[in-house]
């Protein structure tokens, strides 16, 4: 922990808001940076703080997306929503896409057997360093991520999801101007009763898999997602045990794994009429519908776009509490908790010609990540940079 900075911790405020808009703005609890390029257009992006410790990780990756020959570029994006603690959602942070790009570069392909084994990938060596850790650090079995990625690659979209985070596209609709929002992201929240009846048959001699708890659907009574990476105790028998805590573990054995770390995974071409992206964790979509989302950034610049809906939806969130929205962005992480969650938003815009284009448009090279960033020993340069950006 000694090697952890955060963006909104003082040791960073220097280096967050020196120079330019290239490597981010800071504002309190709230990093954004509002203007970047990327492959296929432009891109806007925001992160705000609740908690003690940010479990919101976000990344956007443009450029190469495998090595050899072919040379696949494009631009990839991934939000990562931690729960139970920071570990996993930096874990897929630091690997995902590094997994990504050695399994494009062997086939030399973006496709959707590539993106789920760069996925079972980072599960398995997440899972690893779980066990690794686990004698002197049983609480990491407890601590997971949702995970969403998107990639724009030779005019086509894929998405894939584990968990709540969410996607919506803007598209343009011809006849009226109108843009209308379209969710491209399948969900596995337990409150979804498409959810429950999966995980009922999945597990059909378990009547516990799901649990009405506080009002609140959850997976055995202690998690609302069914599909994450992580979450040791609720995959591997030998970690739902002491010297876990005793409220992660169970009463029963399991024979099978409860949670899955199978991503929903789509992919279609992508049309003249698509506009922008609005990718998001779910503290974004607690307090925000997909159209009322896509109307704010359609109806505003580009620029700032990300910014603008973390603003909107703390405005919603302190409007049920019936407070100033001015007084809530005065309260502290962790007390922030109680009125809304992490929230992180990407907004990418495509051109209009990527249809046409897109498999010649080599871009600026960016690299920009939300979350924690780690320095080497008695240095403040950044070593894994929490926030760079490098256009070539």
């Amino acid at each position: 922990m000694d090697l952890l900075r955060y963006c909104w911790g003082p040791s960073l405020a220097h280096y967050v808001n020196s120079g330019s808009d290239a490597v981010g703005r800071r504002d309190g609890l709230l990093w954004y940076k509002d203007s970047g390029r990327h492959a296929c257009g432009e891109f806007s992006m925001a992160v705000v703080q609740a908690n003690n410790l940010l479990e919101d990780q976000s990344q956007i990756e443009s450029g190469p997306l495998s090595s050899g020959e072919l040379g696949l570029y494009g631009t990839f994006v991934g939000i990562y929503d931690g729960h139970g603690g920071q570990e996993t959602s930096r874990y897929v942070n630091d690997h995902l896409f590094h997994h990504l790009k050695r399994f494009a570069s062997e086939q030399q392909t973006i496709s959707v057997d590539v993106i789920r084994k760069a996925i079972q990938a980072t599960e398995e060596g997440f899972l690893a360093l779980v066990t690794k850790q686990w004698p002197a650090k049983p609480q990491i079995a407890a601590v997971g991520s949702c995970c969403l990625l998107g990639i724009i690659c030779s005019r086509t979209l894929y998405i894939a999801n584990l968990g709540d985070s969410r996607v919506v596209l803007g598209r343009l609709v011809k006849a009226t101007g109108e843009v209308l929002a379209v969710q491209l992201s399948a969900e596995h929240n337990a409150g979804l009763e498409s959810v429950r009846q999966e995980l009922c048959s999945l597990h059909p001699n378990d009547p516990q898999i799901v649990v009405l708890k506080h009002d609140v659907w959850r997976v055995k009574g202690l998690i609302q997602v069914s599909r994450t990476i992580g979450d040791a105790y609720l995959k591997r028998a030998e970690f739902n045990r002491e010297p876990l805590q005793a409220k992660f573990c169970l009463q029963e054995p399991f024979k099978k794994p409860i949670l899955s770390s199978e991503p929903s995974i789509s992919a279609q071409p992508l049309q003249r009429e698509d506009q922008f992206l609005i990718f998001a964790s779910d503290g974004l979509w607690e307090h925000l519908s997909n159209q009322e989302a896509v109307d704010i950034v359609q109806h505003h610049p580009r620029s700032g776009s990300a910014r603008r809906l973390v603003k909107a939806a703390l405005q919603a969130a302190a409007k049920k509490r019936e407070i100033r929205c001015s007084d809530l962005e005065k309260i502290d992480r962790g007390v922030r908790r109680h009125f809304h969650d992490d929230m992180t938003v990407i907004v990418v815009f495509l051109n209009s010609n990527l249809t046409s284009r897109v498999s010649s448009i080599r871009g600026p090279k960016t690299s920009i990540r939300g979350g924690a960033i780690s320095l080497p020993p008695n240095s403040l340069t950044p070593y894994a940079k929490l926030i760079h950006h490098n256009n070539s």
